[in-house]
């Protein structure tokens, strides 16, 4: 059984989540009540919108890579750690043993913390639940353990549940997506960091008053703070800064393309990002429909991909400026632990924000200092956890194109629960029931936060509305 399981979600794998997404989608949806012709079509949509947004994504890490990594070369500084991006994360995690049992065991879990309501999330968000496979499949392979692994992976599950359930009404006021939630485990568990940091940059003279928003700047520059045209500026900051006035590659013709393409990326992703969204929707609405029909009188959130966000200029423009300051990021602290290059994972750094950027109200000097300091943090997390991931990836029978010793990656290898989480699995079964017992904590304590939030929203609604009745 576990080898026809492991057999399936390697074939997904290979094909990838455009294909493997619109299937799962147009089953589940299917399954939820819609009707099969309208199921097939969000489905198709989904994939044509992952699609674009993969096409757009490549864009840009085909047009900063480089520049990135001329920047690096600059400093020559020796990072043997290779970032081999969440693609190959992704072929890890569905690899491993732990990989193959976790769509029925995460769906089987979500459903049970529905029920006893530890959750509002319901993740039909499919395809990542790798990210909590390659948790389980580090702890699996410190462990030796198949059910130490497993048990982290639901570990995971329920702390990304949980972080999303407490993030939720910043991401559907953000971002205008009514009644949803972001349970991906590469940006989620970053609100914890970004809670407390806007907290000090609202008391902090000069930052408590700077208005950095997209909407801010547009209105200050007018037709030339539009998104576009951001890129446009950010793409030429990145061309001269990787590549410098001494490279034979600093042309302008090389630096105008860069600036170029960049503003492209700024206006086409969004635009990929509205094709998802037209099938995710009717997705969305048919699970919050089955589940208004199963549990009447109960709030639910759905849960969906952080790529729904990714598109957003905040977003975007932050992840950009964050592109050669990671590459900075990794050369200075060389000298004092890091050995990780980032390489690939540079152009899902939108991603790793995507939840931080609403809890910074879309203020990208904010952005850009919180995501600078989470990645900082979490290239000696993705240092520290390399040995293991690399153990992992060859188990899976990954093949390592790029020849380093060691391979890591920006989007779960320097990700903090991920790091937490193999760190207490090193522990053996002491340290996954502490991390079990925590997790258990964390969703109850989260429950009554959202339970407050409710009776404190109804009281709003139920003040608002007496003047009326009154006159």
């Amino acid at each position: 059984m576990q080898d026809a399981l492991k057999a399936i979600t390697s074939y997904f794998n290979d094909v990838g989540a455009a294909v493997v997404l619109p299937i799962l989608i147009t089953v589940l949806a299917i399954v939820l009540g819609q009707k099969a012709s309208r199921a097939a079509r969000s489905g198709v949509l989904i994939g044509i919108g992952f699609i674009g947004v993969g096409l757009v994504i490549g864009l840009l890490f085909a047009q900063v890579s480089p520049a990135a990594q001329a920047l690096a070369q600059r400093f020559d500084v020796d990072l043997g750690i290779v970032d081999v991006g969440w693609p190959s994360s992704a072929a890890i995690a569905f690899g491993s043993t732990v990989g193959a049992l976790i769509i029925p065991f995460c769906l089987v879990l979500n459903v049970v913390l529905l029920l006893v309501g530890l959750t509002r999330t319901f993740d039909i968000d499919l395809w990542n639940y790798w990210h909590f496979a390659l948790s389980g499949a580090l702890v699996a392979a410190v462990s030796d353990n198949l059910w130490l692994g497993l048990a982290t992976a639901g570990v995971s599950m329920v702390i990304t549940l949980a972080l999303a359930d407490w993030s939720a009404p910043l991401v559907q006021k953000y971002f205008q997506f009514p009644d949803i939630s972001f349970p991906h485990a590469t940006a989620a568990p970053y609100a914890v960091f970004a809670i407390p940091l806007n907290w000090l940059f609202d008391r902090t003279p000069g930052l408590r008053n700077l208005h950095a928003d997209p909407l801010s700047i547009q209105k200050r520059f007018g037709v030339f703070g539009e998104s576009m045209f951001l890129g446009l500026v950010i793409g030429l900051v990145l061309g001269l800064a990787g590549y410098g006035f001494d490279d034979p590659r600093a042309d302008s013709i090389s630096i105008l393309t860069l600036g170029i393409n960049v503003a492209a990326i700024m206006l086409l992703l969004p635009r990929m990002v509205a094709i998802l969204m037209e099938g995710l929707i009717p997705v969305s609405e048919a699970a919050r429909e089955f589940l208004a029909r199963k549990f009447p009188g109960k709030k639910f959130y759905i849960g969906l991909d952080a790529a729904l966000a990714v598109g957003q200029p905040a977003v975007l423009a932050t992840a950009l400026l964050l592109v050669p300051i990671t590459i900075v990021l990794a050369i200075a602290l060389a000298p004092v632990g890091n050995q990780v290059l980032p390489l690939v994972d540079l152009a899902t750094i939108p991603f790793i924000i995507a939840i931080m950027v609403p809890i910074f109200r879309g203020n990208i000097v904010r952005s850009v200092i919180g995501g600078a300091l989470v990645i900082g943090g979490g290239l000696f997390i993705a240092t520290a956890i390399s040995g293991t991931f690399t153990q992992v990836a060859t188990d899976s029978g990954f093949t390592n194109e790029q020849g380093a010793s060691r391979i890591s990656s920006l989007v779960d290898g320097a990700n903090p629960l991920t790091g937490l989480l193999t760190w207490l699995g090193s522990m053996g079964a002491v340290g996954v029931l502490v991390g079990a017992v925590l997790s258990i904590v964390l969703a109850v304590a989260i429950s009554r936060v959202v339970k407050r939030r409710d009776r404190a929203e109804a009281a709003e609604v139920e003040a608002a509305a007496a003047p009326q009745a009154s006159a």
